[in-house]
């Protein structure tokens, strides 16, 4: 880390003091479990900022232990943003993200710091650095209801397989188990005949940006961190934090609950699998995600050459 940390710290100051037309923000990027969170500390710690999370399952309350969530200690003094800022069943949508995400980019770039994002999420970080908008649709309430009975009878599997089929770049942005993004995204083919991914308009850039990545290519070792993790997960008690928050606040349906880490505690406890048919699958879950994100990240390669 401190090779990778002094080659980000050059050229983050090489950004800087590169002299734009635009704001500058630093988007920390990369597959699940590469260090990212990490490096973002590091960073803000030395630019004396704060850091916006791009993560669309950190943005829920009590979900904490299966997001892998920054705690407070590891923190340190660095202010972050957009964590806890929904309950488990709340929706939240892309372009809510970008909206607050734009808004405390604005209020930092007023006290004279860099914002820094961090984190995993493709199309909220795409949001941001590209300024996409994706124009707003009315729900079908009737193909919804078809496709949640199609999902109910046959699994998420299936139905995310349907949307891979039709349109296998814009699947690999979402996990099987986000069942409501598979509905939408579906409902959006349905309704235009076109993706989701060809909706969204680019408008001009609003911000400078800069693209790091912790992840260093070496695929092998990333699925090991993985698996690492996951066990980390269980030790630090993810098993009684999805028990309290099934008990204290919400049913096992709700949308925060299905995904990765989630969906398999809840299985175990219904006593649908071991411990360690648990662990497996949240790990082999994890490894699909970071493959799609692998793909996903490519373009931010580019960016910066």
């Amino acid at each position: 880390m401190q090779i990778h940390l002094k080659t980000c710290l050059e050229r983050t100051k090489d950004f800087l003091n590169t002299p734009s037309s635009l704001p500058k923000i630093i988007i920390i990027y990369g597959p699940t479990a590469c260090g990212k969170t990490r490096l973002s500390i590091e960073l803000a710690k030395h630019l004396d900022t704060e850091v916006i999370s791009a993560d669309s399952r950190q943005i829920y309350r009590y979900m904490d232990r299966g997001t892998g969530k920054v705690t407070k200690e590891e923190m340190q003094w660095i202010k972050h943003h957009m964590l806890d800022i929904r309950n488990p069943d709340e929706s939240y949508s892309v372009g809510a993200y970008q909206k607050e995400a734009f808004q405390i980019i604005e209020n930092l770039h007023s006290r004279k710091k860099t914002p820094i994002l961090c984190g995993g999420t493709g199309l909220y970080l795409d949001s941001v650095a590209f300024h996409f908008d994706i124009p707003p649709m009315e729900p079908d309430w009737e193909y919804r209801d078809a496709l949640e009975k199609i999902r109910t009878e046959k699994g998420n599997e299936y139905l995310w397989n349907m949307l891979e089929t039709l349109d296998s770049e814009y699947a690999q942005t979402i996990h099987p188990n986000s069942h409501h993004a598979v509905i939408r995204a579906l409902e959006v083919l349905e309704k235009t005949g076109k993706s989701k991914g060809e909706l969204r308009v680019k408008k001009d850039p609003l911000f400078d940006v800069l693209f790091l990545t912790p992840y260093d290519g070496d695929r092998e070792k990333l699925y090991e961190r993985i698996n690492v993790r996951i066990e980390e997960m269980f030790t630090l008690g993810l098993v009684d934090e999805v028990k309290g928050i099934l008990e204290k606040w919400y049913s096992s349906d709700c949308k925060g609950l299905w995904t990765i880490g989630y969906k398999e505690v809840i299985e175990y406890l219904d006593g649908k699998c071991t411990t360690l048919e648990c662990k497996a699958k949240i790990q082999q879950g994890n490894r699909n995600y970071a493959k799609r994100q692998l793909t996903w990240f490519r373009r931010y390669q580019e960016w910066n050459k």
